[in-house]
């Protein structure tokens, strides 16, 4: 009993920690170069990452407009979370050229339970802050964001 509550005690500290963390701020970067990408098409993809010390939101990486979808989830860490946004170029059954941009969660299953937590409780906040999302994946292993994923989600 006695051990049972003890774990119950530090999942509650957990929790509470990550609800601690929705409250994280997000740099003005982030938005500024959200905004190039989607209104100037500067970047293709952009990845963030949480700076917990400083609570709050940053730019890890910048794609460049020539950079590939493969380029994109390299640069997605094996077994740390991130937040990305990816601009997809695409052309429609009726040969007209279109875009998307994706917002992706990246929360693989070998990343720490703290910060699958911190990720998952700011995702809403954070998401809010970039106008223009078009769709938005989850995904916890790259096969969820293959490109075959990507292309059927972006019609």
């Amino acid at each position: 009993m006695a051990s049972s509550l003890s774990c119950l005690l530090k999942l509650s500290l957990v929790a509470d920690q990550a609800n601690a963390a929705s409250g994280m701020a997000v740099h003005d970067d982030c938005k500024l170069k959200f905004l190039e990408l989607k209104a100037k098409r500067t970047y293709r993809f952009i990845v963030y990452k949480i700076e917990e010390k400083q609570k709050q939101v940053v730019v890890e990486k910048l794609g460049e407009p020539a950079q590939s979808y493969e380029d994109f989830t390299a640069s997605l860490p094996a077994d740390e979370c991130r937040y990305a946004v990816y601009d997809f170029d695409f052309v429609t059954e009726e040969n007209c050229q279109k875009s998307r941009i994706f917002f992706i969660a990246w929360s693989p299953d070998t990343a720490r339970v703290r910060s699958k937590m911190i990720y998952a409780s700011s995702k809403d906040r954070f998401k809010r802050e970039l106008d223009g999302i078009q769709v938005e994946l989850q995904a916890t292993d790259p096969t969820e964001i293959g490109l075959d994923v990507i292309k059927s989600r972006a019609s």
